[in-house]
């Protein structure tokens, strides 16, 4: 009886899963019917990224691209930061950090020895994704926080007109001598109308960096208004 009673249950078990399988197609058949066409589905190689699209669209490379086109659009939008820094270099231009290419084999001292290429890379790419990073804050509003959608390269193309090369020095603005980091914030506080960064800020130390690049080349002549 009780081997009677735990089939009959696998038994409905089973139809109530058939049931929500049907009403699951029949939903799928009705969406089809109702935007008067099959779709098709196709997933992005990362297995999770999909999309649909009718399944009479014409097999060319247009349509194809599209259908890439939508699923790489998806993808970005669950990845935002993926290829910033790749991004930034082709919307502005960064100047290069120096490449130490003529320094390798020569001691570094009795604790790190001799410099590498391996050691000239790193400091290359390090310096220049930090300068990047400047960048990225420099040309966005939301990354300074504007409360009007104000950002740096506004006022300052490129960071043209900054003259990191002249600071320390009086500042009129605000009355005595001040650093590049307190004229920044000032430009911060009102043009752009944000919150004042702290000195240890990550976006204030990029920010620095990136305006510091790019007036590479320029003497240092501090106090020059």
């Amino acid at each position: 009886m009780r081997a009677r009673v735990i089939r009959a249950s696998a038994l409905l078990a089973l139809l109530a899963l058939a049931g929500v399988w049907i009403l699951r197609a029949t939903r799928s058949a009705d969406a089809a019917s109702a935007l008067g066409k099959d779709t098709a589905e196709v997933t992005l190689c990362d297995g999770q990224t999909k999309v649909e699209f009718a399944a009479d669209a014409p097999k060319t490379p247009e349509s194809g691209q599209k259908i890439a086109d939508a699923l790489m659009k998806k993808w970005r939008e669950k990845n935002p930061n993926v290829d910033w820094e790749a991004e930034e270099l082709t919307h502005h231009t960064i100047a290069p950090a120096a490449d130490n290419k003529d320094l390798v084999g020569s001691p570094q001292g009795a604790t790190y020895g001799e410099i590498s290429e391996r050691d000239v890379l790193l400091w290359k790419t390090e310096s220049e994704r930090f300068v990047v990073a400047g960048s990225k804050v420099f040309h966005s509003g939301a990354e300074l926080g504007s409360t009007i959608g104000v950002s740096c390269d506004m006022c300052h193309p490129d960071a043209a007109n900054t003259h990191p090369e002249t600071y320390p020095k009086y500042q009129v603005q605000l009355g005595r001598v001040v650093l590049l980091r307190d004229m920044i914030n000032w430009c911060i506080e009102h043009p752009v109308r944000a919150t004042p960064l702290a000195a240890d800020d990550p976006r204030m130390r990029a920010l620095e960096a990136y305006i510091y690049a790019q007036r590479k080349g320029a003497a240092l002549n501090y106090g020059r208004r």
